[in-house]
């Protein structure tokens, strides 16, 4: 008998992910994930289906169905390639891949995209528990709005360059700056006021470490905020920023302030696609 595969596909407005996870004797086998880019969402989707079928060698008789999130995915109402079709809830997707990546029962999930989604997730003994706790617009957008206002850089490997020889110190504000008592309870590296130290010999270098800087620090004490509210440690990270180990560094060096542990999974970008295809109830138990 042939494996039988479950499609995962995350759909944005030109960018789509899927994944797939064959079952075979009661075992799940994760087929890797990939993503294609295309200018709209339809296009992007069945692009990206086409690709993943042809690269792992897949028939439409070999899928079950396919597990739909994203905002994108409202744009597909008919079965795809006559295949049954559901759509999930992104927020559930962000949590249930949150914990399969990282092996954690709860966590915080954060799902950092365009902006910000934060996702307190459990698992229990016969299902993942997933609640929607809030965001902020605060994401790769405004990371890619400002260093293309401010700095004419269009694009996150370029930003990432720049920020990457940036000095911080001609940017932020930071504690040390204003407080001359080094017992403080707060540690001087701390930033004060993003951008509240700017000063005008701060080159695209110092700009783009500052606005990375910015968008990290805003996105991680919101993650901290909530676990504290939910007495838990462990902060999964997920989603394009990801990527950028400028990101990953500020995360971090909060860690031990906050008493906090942040975690980047391997296929962390993927964690929402997989989330997807994990939500089919005999993926998810």
């Amino acid at each position: 008998m042939s494996k039988k595969t479950i499609i995962g596909i995350d759909i944005g407005g030109s960018t789509t992910k899927i994944v797939g996870f064959q079952s075979d004797a009661n075992k799940h086998t994760l087929v890797e994930p990939l993503f294609v880019r295309a200018t709209d969402a339809l296009t992007s989707a069945y692009g990206a289906f086409g690709k993943f079928t042809v690269q792992n060698d897949l028939a439409l008789s070999d899928i079950d169905c396919v597990l739909m999130t994203g905002v994108g995915s409202s744009f597909i109402d008919k079965p795809l390639y006559s295949l049954p079709c559901r759509k999930v809830s992104e927020f559930q997707c962000v949590g249930l891949g949150g914990l399969y990546l990282s092996g954690l029962d709860e966590a915080i999930v954060v799902s950092m995209g365009t902006g910000t989604a934060l996702i307190h997730a459990v698992r229990t003994e016969k299902r993942t528990l997933t609640e929607y706790l809030g965001g902020t617009g605060v994401g790769g957008g405004t990371l890619l709005g400002l260093s293309r206002q401010m700095l004419g850089v269009d694009s996150v490997e370029h930003l990432e360059q720049l920020a990457e020889e940036g000095d911080l110190a001609k940017v932020d504000l930071r504690i040390g700056d204003i407080s001359g008592d080094h017992n403080f309870e707060i540690k001087d590296n701390i930033t004060a006021s993003n951008f509240g130290k700017l000063s005008d010999i701060a080159n695209k270098n110092d700009i783009a470490c500052g606005i990375t800087n910015m968008v990290a620090e805003t996105i991680a004490m919101l993650a901290i905020f909530a676990a504290r509210n939910f007495k838990v440690k462990n902060v999964v990270l997920t989603g394009n920023l990801t990527a950028m180990p400028t990101v990953a560094k500020v995360f971090e060096g909060l860690e031990e302030t906050f008493g906090v542990r942040f975690i980047i999974p391997k296929q962390a970008q993927f964690a929402t696609v997989i989330g997807a295809a994990l939500s089919n109830t005999s993926q998810e138990a």
